[in-house]
């Protein structure tokens, strides 16, 4: 018996723009030139696809704790020290993800534990122009990044809540640069900025609250002290 299956979804367009269609390579040199493709390089070096179908959240916060370049202070091969889904919480943790996916907040307080300095924000505290002005920041920075939590269906895509990074923003047309880690689904793609806000401003039916996004950075402060205590009260 053959089982049904995919191979890629076609990227509903619009309201999306394929990052690598003509269009969506020229979104990407106006943005450069504007200077809101700097925090792109240091995530396309380290964009994943989610091992997982609800390994979103992990896969987007593995992608950015290495492109911020966090040391997580334990081999993930032996000898190399670096961030991958499977490292992001203990057995049983990474056991209820695959089974029923991650909230926003349990996001937001894996990368604090694992070092990263974190603020994060759900639509119903903030409005559309604070996330406008956080997501052309950190488009212009390589040491802060955005990842947004959002309703795919808003979007007109397959599926219902998922994380991505933002890997830039092209302020003419008011669009983003979804980094999607679904790559086995959907390409890197270009969307409103208003819809996105949409799909975030959208209700989280197991957590009942909105969902949003959050800022990630590089601490300030020595995390090896903090990483291992941390890890010791997790496991």
């Amino acid at each position: 018996m053959v089982k049904f299956s995919y191979h890629q979804r076609v990227l509903p367009s619009p309201p999306a723009i394929d990052f690598a269609s003509d269009e969506g390579k020229k979104l990407f040199r106006e943005a450069f030139l504007a200077g809101t493709m700097v925090g792109f390089f240091k995530l396309i070096c380290y964009f994943q696809t989610q091992s997982e179908l609800t390994y979103c959240g992990l896969a987007s916060l593995a992608m950015v704790l290495n492109a911020l370049h966090i040391d997580p202070g334990k081999t993930w091969k032996d000898p190399w020290r670096w961030f991958h889904e499977s490292m992001l919480g203990c057995p049983e943790q990474l056991e209820k993800v695959k089974a029923e996916g991650i909230s926003f907040w349990e996001v937001a307080n894996l990368a604090l534990d694992y070092g990263a300095e974190v603020e994060a924000f759900q639509t119903s505290q903030i409005d559309v122009k604070f996330f406008r002005r956080s997501v052309k920041e950190c488009s212009s920075s390589d040491n802060r990044h955005l990842v947004s939590s959002y309703d795919r269906a808003t979007l007109k895509q397959a599926g219902s809540g998922h994380f991505s990074p933002i890997g830039g923003y092209h302020e003419g047309s008011d669009m983003v640069l979804i980094l999607d880690v679904a790559r086995f689904k959907y390409p890197p793609h270009w969307v409103p900025l208003t819809l996105l806000w949409k799909a975030m401003d959208t209700v989280d039916k197991t957590t009942r609250g909105t969902r949003g996004f959050m800022l990630i950075s590089k601490p300030k402060r020595d995390t090896g002290l903090l990483y291992t205590l941390v890890w010791a009260m997790l496991c």
